[in-house]
């Protein structure tokens, strides 16, 4: 039986003189409208007993804490948005609602869910006399500036260790030869016992299996390794252990690696030097080698294409590691198996109110979308996110990837309540400043 697939649109401003940051960010402050916007989103696509008496997973952005000023708009998931969104869920009369994420190490967690924010949920919770809990999803914390020691948070026996083997995206890409798989910032011999030939594990919050229902609540914007972040990268937060999650392999890609682009003595030493120093994290020697790093990679003169975190449109591992988390929140089981059927509801109610733009995900720049969409297919949702930035989907891996596997699904897609393609969305679509990595790539 063919599931009926959504993604549901809904413009916030009406005129393109409302397209504005001034106007689009006085909205999250107008509790009113975001309530009412989500609330007729909602009430199209669920019926009163889908709900009732389940248990919620509300999983917003919260990648990490605010720099600049902007970020509150353009960086996570709005406070308000959230907000909004938990109210009109309540209505629904769930057992119970768990809103959480795991954001990078170094995040500050008391600096994004503030103690405002946890007042305000708690407010929310008894008004309806539901519980809602609020949960740090992180197993591993450790903040790279300050060297601090790695600081167990909870305990393995509160995940899931899900092995994909030969059916992970990444199978085709593993070297039996070598360690191949990097993060920036984390241990390689670790990820290296997660990734190897015919192993691909990832550490999945149990709470992701304990919820009948998922509503992911990504912020909409651009991304160094993915280009785009929004409903389907926005599953990664529901692994708590980074050493579980390959973001690229070690080299150039003249070398089979695709760290950077071609081959580059000094970015082979600096890429030696950070695997030194990562493997010494809490000790001088991790301080050391990181400068070493450093030193050879400014040495090798990078361009806007060169990172050594494999921030570039060449980057062949991100993508492949977010369609196997998706893959497991949607069809795994709590055994560490998969299913042929979907185990779960999963929806996506993304923020795109202010977008984000230019070297997302983590110093994005706020991006003039002007929308919010609600979708049970995160695929086609993010075709038609890219698609309103003006990116040439066919660039982005993962995107192209979702194209080839939807094309014999059923998909509504809608702008404001009229059944649309996704050319037509084109009319709508906003100039993008694209990550450094990925500028003259994008573009159509």
């Amino acid at each position: 039986m063919m599931q009926n697939y959504f993604v549901d649109i809904f413009p916030v401003y009406v005129s393109e003189h409302e397209r504005t940051i001034e106007k689009l960010s006085e909205l999250y402050k107008n509790q009113d409208f975001l309530q009412k916007s989500i609330s007729d989103l909602i009430i199209k696509h669920f019926q009163p007993e889908m709900m009732k008496d389940k248990r919620i997973l509300l999983k917003p952005n919260w990648v990490k804490h605010s720099i600049t000023e902007t970020d509150e708009i353009c960086l996570r998931t709005h406070d308000n948005f959230l907000l909004a969104t938990l109210e009109i869920v309540l209505k629904y009369k769930p057992a119970s609602v768990l809103i959480g994420d795991a954001p990078i190490q170094g995040c500050k967690w008391d600096k994004v869910v503030s103690t405002d924010l946890i007042l305000k949920i708690d407010l929310i919770s008894k008004k309806h006399n539901i519980p809602v809990e609020i949960k740090d999803f992180r197993r591993v914390v450790f903040n790279p500036v300050a060297n601090n020691p790695l600081t167990d948070r909870a305990p393995i026996s509160d995940y899931i260790i899900f092995d994909l083997g030969k059916e992970s995206y990444l199978e085709p890409i593993t070297d039996a030869k070598k360690n191949v798989f990097r993060v920036t910032d984390y241990d390689p011999d670790k990820l290296a016992e997660s990734h190897r030939p015919g192993v691909h594990k990832y550490c999945i919050t149990k709470e992701l299996f304990n919820a009948d229902i998922v509503i992911s609540l990504p912020k909409v914007k651009t991304h160094q390794k993915a280009g785009i972040t929004a409903a389907l990268k926005n599953l990664v937060g529901v692994n708590g252990d980074k050493d579980y999650l390959p973001h690229h392999r070690i080299g150039g890609s003249g070398h089979g690696g695709d760290c950077y682009p071609g081959n580059n003595f000094f970015r082979s030493c600096s890429e030696f030097a950070l695997d030194f120093a990562n493997r010494r994290q809490g000790q001088l020697w991790y301080v050391i080698g990181r400068k070493i790093a450093g030193a050879f990679w400014r040495l090798s003169l990078p361009g806007q294409e060169h990172h050594l975190g494999a921030a570039w449109h060449g980057n062949d591992t991100t993508w492949r590691m977010v369609l196997d988390l998706n893959k497991i929140a949607v069809f795994g089981n709590a055994d560490g198996t998969l299913s042929k059927q979907p185990q779960r509801q999963l929806f996506s109610l993304c923020d795109g109110i202010v977008g984000g733009q230019g070297d997302g995900p983590l110093r994005p720049e706020p991006l003039v979308l002007g929308v919010i969409s609600l979708t049970n297919h995160s695929g086609m949702n993010d075709l038609a996110m890219a698609t309103l930035m003006q990116f040439d989907i066919s660039k982005i891996a993962m995107l192209d990837e979702i194209k080839r596997l939807s094309k014999n699904e059923k998909i509504e897609l809608s702008w404001n309540n009229l059944i649309i393609k996704l050319k037509d969305l084109d009319s709508f679509s906003i100039d993008t400043k694209a990550p450094p990595g990925w500028h003259n790539h994008l573009k159509n």
